[in-house]
């Protein structure tokens, strides 16, 4: 294994892929090797590796967000969130911003030419490379080659390992009624032609599936999941009325299982940086744009609060506004959907939970939960606390209309 030792001086920082595309036996090598190379910092965005909810004590953990196994890091108040939108990710690794003294990178094997694909998980990735001093790379046997971005050479890496391991997989849990009900009620949002942006989880599987009996739907999305290529084999999505990238799936990472992986070569995706999946000038392009996002909580101005829960990060912003803001802007439409209840409390609120707001209200069109759909755009803050009100779990709506009319008589409280 290689020894980091040579590659990193103490107060250096790396960063690495995520998710499938996470170069596991290079970060265990790491981690392994931390008490002989000092204090370091490292940028990572969803980890599902267990080693990271404890990491040793000389590694300082930056992230976007609180995914996967950084929750527990979060919990254990180690983790350090940087604020951003997706779509800054590469203008502060090209400012040095975050770590890039060394970058983790897991490849598929070289072709003919003996250059290597980044695989499913281009994203941030590809546009961290350019400003980073050392790369190293993992050649996965069972990484998929694809298209969309441009391949490197062996010899831009200053150390490779082999493996032939599988990809992991996305947790997998199907979709339940209530969220079949959701599902409903964002479909009867998308009309035939439109380009989506949907995130991942058993939410939005209940949508790709609502989304069966539409036609000539586009996707342009920070990543897809086995829905998407369901919808690409139906001929539900063709991608035809596209107005940028016309028949093509655009994305920076997949994420779901070895099907999905196995399947990439033989449909027309395309994987590209997140300079490029997130940009606002790119996005502004697609007057099409429908943008579905989850949350934790919204509350009763049409504030979306997506990162935390008690006081723990344990999401992200992400892209959410990136697309948000676009869809609603110069899109067709910004729709945030999640169930009316968690663990019995409301997730409508008279105010979130949190003193973060994740997604601002005037960059949501529609909130919907199983109860219906809540239409704010264009409309007055009473109204869209009506709305919002009408689409609560029935058992809470007393409470939060009282709410209301108690904010109305005391605006200073």
């Amino acid at each position: 294994m290689i020894d980091f030792a040579r590659l990193l001086r103490p107060g250096d920082g790396v960063w690495w892929g995520q998710g499938p595309a996470e170069p596991e036996p290079l970060v265990d090598a790491l981690l392994d090797q931390m008490d002989g190379i000092g204090p370091l910092r490292a940028f990572i965005g969803l980890t599902w590796n267990p080693r990271l909810a404890d990491p040793p004590p000389e590694l300082t953990v930056l992230s976007y967000g609180g995914l996967g196994e950084l929750r527990r890091l979060a919990v254990a108040g180690r983790l350090e969130v940087v604020p951003c939108h997706y779509s800054a990710l590469p203008r502060l690794f090209a400012r040095g911003a975050l770590p890039h003294d060394l970058g983790l990178l897991q490849v598929s094997p070289p072709d003919v030419d003996g250059t290597v694909s980044l695989g499913i998980g281009v994203e941030y990735v590809a546009d961290a490379i350019p400003h980073t001093r050392t790369l190293v790379a993992e050649v996965n046997a069972q990484m998929p080659a694809t298209a969309g971005t441009a391949r490197l050479p062996l010899s831009a890496f200053a150390a490779v390992v082999y493996t032939d391991r599988p990809l992991r997989e996305a947790p997998v849990r199907a979709p339940d009624d209530v969220e079949r009900q959701i599902a409903a009620h964002v479909a009867e949002l998308v009309d035939d032609g439109d380009t989506l942006q949907l995130g991942v989880g058993s939410l939005p599987g209940a949508v790709f599936e609502a989304l069966a009996g539409h036609r000539d739907l586009g996707v342009h999305s920070g990543m897809i999941t086995d829905g998407v290529l369901d919808l690409v084999e139906r001929g539900v999505v063709t991608g035809a009325r596209k107005e940028i990238d016309p028949g093509l799936v655009v994305t920076g990472a997949a994420l779901g299982s070895s099907s999905l992986y196995r399947g990439l070569a033989d449909h027309p995706v395309r994987f590209r940086a997140a300079s490029y999946t997130h940009d606002p000038a790119v996005l502004s392009r697609l007057r099409s744009l429908v943008a579905v996002n989850s949350a934790i909580e919204v509350d009763l101005l049409g504030q979306v609060g997506a990162e935390v829960r008690r006081g723990v990060h344990v999401g992200a912003v992400g892209g959410q506004v990136d697309f948000s803001r676009a869809a609603s802007l110069t899109g067709a439409r910004s729709v945030i959907a999640l169930r009316s209840t968690s663990g019995g409390a409301s997730t409508i609120r008279a105010q979130l939970g949190s003193p973060v707001v994740s997604t601002g209200r005037v960059d949501v069109d529609a909130v919907v939960t199983e109860h219906g759909t809540a239409h704010l755009t264009g409309a007055t803050e009473t109204q869209r606390a009506r709305r919002l009100v009408a689409v609560a779990a029935p058992e809470h709506r007393d409470e939060l209309t009282r709410s209301l009319v108690s904010r109305r008589r005391d605006p200073a409280g």
